[in-house]
């Protein structure tokens, strides 16, 4: 019955609510069996004479329909997909073929793409999904619970179509890529004992503009914007398991696209780039420190001019005390920065905040925001 007649009907009678259905999340973590097949019912005579006036179906397509297989099906050592009769053409078309076949101008067979499906399931399920507290981590658990279900919408994962053919041969060449270690814990069973937490295969570098696109284009190709209310997104699974906690799963359902984005960049770990003239950019992970500058009293009360990590702005610490030296007419030092590693600072004499802003504003063009303590240059009028 529908809704409204439900509730004039006083919620009397049966109910049930849907907790797990064909093709969804939980199936694919399993081991994808097709739904049981159910005797026809078997009709009296009043039914049989009632159906002869009536469309009958046709005896060859009801032969197609109980032997009619799902993709991915194994019958015999062989892999078919599913068929249906001429009359079942207006169904929809499997999404898992579909997601693969859908430009057929693209030079990637069929295979390399399974292979690009799989090697991005397998960093997605190790970036969002394995802490460090799992392991050791059974493969096929690693497999069923963790790869599948960060297999994109629409899309199936299936080893067999890939150029591995099994799961084995494929963890077996992301260890030789050092990603990961396996090793047999138990005869005949194998679990991931060690992950490269830091293997550069394991994330790439995205600007924040594009992160947002992303995220963006995402929605809206799954439809995911609230019909009713444009500034609210629904959340599907795979945006649930990346931006909500534990004690979110199951309470939040929406969210506002502001909170959505700044979700999925708090998610994300910080990296920095720095673009030299001539050079190869240089990206780090974490967040850049700000050239810092301060004074300081040496013996006699004297002041100096100190300036710390130049070098992660591409600047080396002794052309920068030369350039000072010459231009404040003071004598300069490098030495080791305190409590940082490999690290060196340029000391010069007497408050040279103002020259030492010039250099880094004008000479080098360095953004303002990047460097701290510039306010402490000496205002004009008063001595060093």
């Amino acid at each position: 019955m529908s809704t409204a007649e439900m509730l004039t009907s006083g919620l009397k009678g049966r109910g049930f609510s849907v907790l797990h259905t064909y093709q969804d999340h939980l199936w694919r973590s399993g081991n994808k069996s097709s739904p049981p097949s159910i005797a026809p019912l078997a009709l009296d005579s009043a039914d049989l004479s009632e159906e002869k006036g009536s469309v009958q179906m046709d005896s060859t397509l009801q032969g197609d329909m109980r032997h009619m297989t799902l993709e991915g099906e194994e019958e015999n050592g062989e892999v078919h997909q599913a068929r249906e009769d001429k009359s079942l053409s207006e169904a929809p078309e499997d999404t898992s073929t579909r997601g693969l076949n859908q430009d057929s101008t693209d030079s990637k067979t069929l295979q390399e793409q399974m292979d690009e499906l799989l090697q991005q399931c397998f960093l997605h399920a190790l970036k969002c999904r394995v802490k460090k507290a799992d392991l050791p981590l059974l493969t096929s658990t690693f497999l069923g619970s963790h790869m599948f279900s960060c297999c994109p919408e629409g899309r199936q994962l299936d080893i067999k179509k890939s150029s591995y053919k099994k799961l084995s041969k494929f963890l077996q060449q992301m260890q030789q890529e050092q990603i990961i270690q396996v090793k047999e814990l138990s005869k005949g069973v194998e679990s991931i004992v060690a992950v490269d937490w830091k293997h550069p295969r394991k994330g790439s570098f995205l600007e924040g503009s594009e992160v947002r696109t992303i995220v963006i284009n995402y929605a809206k190709k799954n439809d995911l914007v609230d019909a009713d209310n444009k500034n609210l997104v629904r959340l599907d699974p795979i945006l649930c398991d990346c931006i909500l906690e534990k004690n979110e799963q199951h309470t939040v359902m929406k969210l506002p696209w502001d909170s959505l984005l700044t979700r999925c960049l708090e998610k994300l770990q910080p990296a920095y780039q720095v673009t030299l003239p001539g050079q190869e950019p240089i990206v780090k992970k974490g967040r850049i420190c700000p050239i810092d500058i301060t004074l300081a009293q040496r013996a006699s009360n004297k002041k100096v001019t100190v300036v710390r990590n130049l070098e992660a702005y591409g600047l080396d610490p002794y052309s920068v005390a030369a350039i000072l030296q010459q231009r404040c007419q003071a004598s300069t030092t490098v030495n080791p920065a305190p409590g940082a590693k490999d690290s060196l600072q340029v000391q010069i004499q007497g408050n040279q905040v103002h020259h030492l802003g010039w250099l880094l504003l004008e000479e080098y063009q360095l953004p303002r925001k990047h460097i701290q303590g510039l306010e402490k240059a000496l205002k004009p009028g008063k001595k060093k």
